[in-house]
This record gives C-alpha cells, sequence and structure tokens, in this order.
C-alpha cells in the first residue's frame, strides 16, 4: 500500500462532502457537522450527560472546562450534531486523526472524542448513529480503525458496539480505558 493510502486524507470540509449519506433520517434523526452557533446548544448536553457520571460532584464540576468545545475547536476536529425532528440537538460526537503513539503498531485511526448524548433521549439509539458516523469517516479516509479514551462508565457501550479493549503497555503514558475497532476502508 502506498504511503499516500496510509496518512490520513480527511478534514472537516471532507465530512461535509459525503456528509449526506450519512443524513438518512430513521427514527426522524439526522446528522451534521456543527456550526459556531450551535456551541452553547452543544457544550450545555454535554454538561448534562457528563452530569449523569457516577462522579462525585467535585470532580464533575473541576473537569467540566476540559470537556466544552469552543471556537478553535471546530477548525481542528469534526463536531458532528445529531438533531431530532425539530431541530433539537440530541447528541454529539467529536473526532480527530488519532496519535500514532496510542494505536496499535503499524495502524492509523480515527480518534474519537467522546460521544455525548441528552440524558433523556438515552436508550434511543443516538449514541448508536454517531458511532456508525465516525465509522463511515475513518473508512472513508482510509484509517485502519477507530480508537476510543472512554470513560469507565461506557465500556459496554463501545464493547456492544464490537470495540476491544487496548492493554496497557506503558502505564505511564497509556489510557486505561482505550478501545479499538478495525474498519474495513471504502
Amino acid at each position: 500500500m502506498s504511503q499516500s493510502r496510509r496518512t490520513a486524507s480527511g478534514s472537516p470540509k471532507s465530512f461535509r462532502d459525503s456528509s449526506k449519506a450519512m443524513m438518512t433520517d430513521s427514527k426522524s434523526l439526522s446528522l451534521r457537522l456543527a456550526s459556531l452557533s450551535d456551541l452553547r446548544t452543544v457544550n450545555g448536553l454535554i454538561e448534562r450527560a457528563i452530569d449523569t457520571w457516577g462522579l462525585p460532584e467535585r470532580v464533575k464540576r473541576l473537569c467540566m472546562p476540559l470537556y466544552r468545545y469552543c471556537e478553535y475547536d471546530l477548525e481542528c476536529l469534526e463536531l458532528v450534531v445529531a438533531e431530532a425532528e425539530g431541530s433539537a440537538i440530541v447528541g454529539v460526537a467529536a473526532w480527530e486523526q488519532a496519535d500514532p503513539g496510542d494505536v496499535p503498531a503499524g495502524q492509523i485511526a480515527l480518534l474519537l472524542h467522546g460521544i455525548y448524548v441528552a440524558p433523556d433521549q438515552h436508550r434511543n439509539g443516538i449514541g448508536t448513529r454517531l458511532f456508525e458516523a465516525a465509522e463511515k469517516a475513518a473508512a472513508s479516509r482510509g484509517f485502519d480503525g477507530v480508537l476510543v479514551k472512554a470513560q469507565p462508565g461506557a465500556e459496554h457501550f463501545f464493547r456492544a458496539r464490537g470495540l476491544e479493549r487496548l492493554a496497557v503497555e506503558d502505564h505511564r503514558r497509556d489510557y486505561p480505558h482505550r478501545f479499538w475497532k478495525p474498519v474495513k476502508r471504502g
């Protein structure tokens, strides 16, 4: 395989170009790239989602700023929102190319930063649709797979979608809840 095939060729613009294929409306849900005007809603949804995590309130308060997205993130990441019928944002996912040191040797991957779903919309397939969009983005750009650094409480969700936990090889560097799923390139 040539080197150009093995490097990530996608950018946020490439998701825009291929997003029409992902906007099929099953159960009145559509996916699109987030815009600057969505950031307040997106960050509010993320805060509500994190509030459901089994963490002490102090930890949630201290970590919350790290999970919020800003204008710069829209230039660096693909931030995708799921909208229910009537234009309400009910889910969000973000991804970019993974650092080679986090990925199984010799692989290139899309790093899924997170999937957040409005708490009142859990178990409606929104997280699954967002994960499938990340898989399609990875495959269409020639990545070998999807890498996730998940919260401990999300392990069941990712295992149910076929991801396997990666072994911790360096305890000083490796995040302990890394999950990997190979994709078939498109």
